[in-house]
């Protein structure tokens, strides 16, 4: 398989631990995207610029080529639109997605202006929390602020998979969980 026929995977890592618990996650869905092919293109959002949407609405005006904030989400805008699907990875925060992922996820109202039906992508979430319970942690709320937003845009979510992990790096011993992620990536890669 040329480089032109395989599937392009967006992994988006939206935790300021740079080894934390999504982020392992995210990697397992990417070594299942890899393993059957495709090539995965990772970004680490909390190191770069990004910022808030400033809600001045030139993104939708009819003439506008796109989100008129100069910063690094002018690089990542591209990388979207080429990508066939997205994988993003999120620690559950003050019982919702992190700032960092909040911060890319508002910018994304711009995307429809920079390529053809830039969201019909299949999509891939990764959560974690530290909580023992999905709905007490607060994962539930960042979930269905995911779900929200993509149906608003007409996205799929191929597949969510979370766990519980409080610790940096205490997520690798969830076998089966990482189990589950390498399936997601093999089923965002194909």
């Amino acid at each position: 398989m040329n480089n032109e026929t395989k599937k392009k995977v967006l992994v988006l890592l939206g935790s300021p631990r740079k080894k934390g618990n999504s982020t392992i996650l995210a990697q397992e869905i990417a070594r299942g995207a890899e393993s059957v092919g495709a090539r995965v293109e990772t970004l680490y959002i909390n190191g770069m610029d990004i910022k808030a949407c400033q809600a001045c609405w030139t993104c939708q005006k009819e003439e506008s080529k796109g989100c008129a904030i100069d910063d690094d989400m002018q690089a990542i805008y591209p990388k979207l639109v080429e990508a066939d699907s997205w994988v993003i990875a999120s620690p559950v925060h003050w019982f919702n997605m992190s700032t960092q992922t909040k911060l890319w996820l508002d910018r994304c109202f711009a995307l429809e202006k920079y390529g053809k039906n830039p969201y019909q992508k299949k999509i891939g979430i990764a959560m974690t929390f530290g909580d023992t319970d999905p709905f007490t942690s607060g994962c539930i709320n960042a979930i269905r602020c995911f779900q929200d937003s993509f149906r608003y845009v007409g996205a799929k979510i191929a597949g969510i998979v979370y766990g519980s992990a409080m610790n940096a790096g205490d997520i690798s011993r969830n076998t089966d969980l990482l189990k589950t992620a390498k399936k997601l990536g093999k089923k965002l890669g194909k």
